[in-house]
């Protein structure tokens, strides 16, 4: 009998019998189809179908990217005090208009040019139709920095931490308003103050004159026109550019206002997860990007593009609008950006980020007690104090800090281990059982296809050496009996080496 052929390494019995997949061993088995064998294959097709459906809800859950958001509540030894901007609701004092100004800024005021020698008297300012000439150039910067509000008439009394703090603790910026001032800025030349308490005393406290017979009349309504008498603040971090038209808070006279803030520090994700800017900003104005960095970006980029100027309180080196072009171009166009333009100007989320929650609360001032003593100490009448003076105290609750952050509800581990749990439950396989798999598949792909190349490949044999064969096999049987059963040899050996088989091969 001849021997049984040997398995080879493709084979699919010997690769079931050693693979450490569960239930294919019992399916892969030398003989016929039998009922056990069905059996344990429409197991094992069950199984792997429940895996395979698991995997795929497992893999869409993770390609939607959730994210899941914490709060946490830190405490601190010692903390950064905020920014704090202060703005004048009035941007100019009326003591400071000139005729000339007027002719300039006339529009801007709401004051028709009829009405200038009115409203040059009114604010007590000489007026006089004959004889004036309009100078040819008019600086608007110049402008605003003469007839801003200055800090120093403004400020009676300024305290941080207990400590007396004067004007020059506070650095100029720009702004709608015009020029306005914030202390604990950070600039080159002005250390970053910190606190080590919270509560009333270990923040900034400051006493405040408005200066409303400073005010100008309202003689039309405009951009510049305000109905507020009060300073407009913003609590701000260092990083942050002022914004204070849009994220001030008003601060009466008449009032002492206490503002208790807690710091709030925002950690969001990137996309897919989120939706937060995790580039740096590219803009030649700012080096740190946060959202108002990115509107006052856009407004100044919008405003050269269509007005070939910016506002005063705008960066950069473009040349600053004319009071014409402040009326019939700059403010129309800043207003419609704001207002009803939301495709121009789109700023995400910086991916980190600090800001100030902050409660209010007011008691009034100055008491009858203190009324009389205040107005002498500032020589100021009882009426004026009442009108004019506001006091501004602004603390930590408490030497901590918020911390919101996002946070991936589903990571590539979590992936991972619900796959490998689904894996091991439903079919007992692990990455080595995945390892075999390939490794089968190579054995096979090696066997077959290399093995039909080699074949391929291989030289046929020559006419001479079929005859060299013949003759050698005719010299081996001549000792036969009968001769008869050499000639049958021959043709036996003649027919194989010329039949449809040998041709194949």
């Amino acid at each position: 009998m001849l021997k049984e052929e040997e398995r080879g390494p493709s084979d699919i019995t010997v690769f079931a019998g050693g693979s450490t997949l569960h239930g294919v061993n019992h399916i892969f088995l030398p003989g016929g189809v039998t009922v056990r064998r069905l059996l344990w294959a429409c197991a094992f097709l069950l199984s792997l179908s429940m895996f395979l459906y698991q995997v795929a809800d497992r893999i869409i859950y993770y390609l939607a990217y959730h994210h899941v958001t914490t709060l946490d509540e830190m405490d601190s030894p010692l903390m950064i005090f905020p920014a704090i901007t202060l703005c004048n609701y009035n941007s100019y004092r009326k003591s400071q208009i000139t005729q000339n100004d007027l002719s300039w800024m006339g529009k801007m005021f709401g004051v028709p040019e009829e009405e200038y020698v009115n409203f040059l008297q009114a604010i007590g300012q000489p007026a006089t139709k004959d004889n004036f000439i309009q100078s040819k150039t008019f600086n608007l910067t110049q402008f605003v920095t003469k007839a801003s509000h200055n800090l120093e008439d403004m400020l009676l009394n300024c305290k941080y931490r207990g400590k007396e703090c004067k004007a020059e603790n506070f650095t100029t910026t720009y702004t709608r308003y015009g020029k306005c001032y914030t202390f604990n800025s950070g600039q080159d030349g002005y250390p970053l103050m910190t606190t080590l308490k919270g509560g009333t005393g270990n923040g900034l406290e400051i006493m405040m004159d408005i200066q409303q017979d400073e005010y100008l009349p309202v003689w039309g309504d405009t951009d510049e026109t305000s109905y507020e008498a009060g300073v407009k603040v913003q609590i701000h971090s260092q990083d942050e550019p002022p914004f204070i038209d849009q994220l001030g808070f008003g601060v009466a006279p008449g009032f002492q206002t206490f503002v208790s803030c807690q710091q709030q520090r925002l950690m969001y994700l990137p996309p897919p997860w989120g939706d937060c800017m995790a580039s740096s900003m590219n803009s030649e104005f700012f080096s740190t990007y946060s959202i108002t960095a990115c509107r006052i970006d856009c407004e100044t980029r919008y405003l050269i593009e269509n007005c070939n100027c910016r506002m005063v309180h705008m960066p950069g080196n473009a040349v600053v609008c004319t009071p014409e072009q402040y009326k019939d171009c700059a403010d129309p166009a800043l207003d419609f950006l704001v207002e009803k333009d939301n495709d121009y100007c789109v700023c995400q989320t910086p991916c980190n980020t600090t800001r100030y929650g902050k409660e209010l609360s007011m008691v009034k001032i100055p008491s009858k007690a203190s009324a009389k003593y205040l107005a002498k100490k500032f020589n100021k009448t009882e009426q004026y104090i009442a009108e004019n003076i506001l006091v501004l105290d602004i603390f930590f609750e408490a030497l901590n800090y918020e911390t919101i952050e996002q946070k991936k509800a589903y990571e590539v581990a979590g992936l991972l281990g619900d796959i490998g749990g689904q894996m091991g439950l439903f079919i007992g396989a692990s990455i080595l059982t995945i390892l075999e798999i390939f490794d089968y598949l190579y054995e096979v792909f090696k066997d077959k296809v290399f093995g039909y190349v080699k074949r391929k490949k291989r030289p046929k044999r020559s006419q001479s050496d079929n005859l060299v064969n013949i003759f050698a096999l005719f010299k081996v049987k001549r000792n036969a009996p009968k001769l008869y059963l050499n000639l049958l040899t021959l043709f036996c050996i003649y027919t194989l080496q010329h039949s449809p088989w040998e041709l194949q091969q």
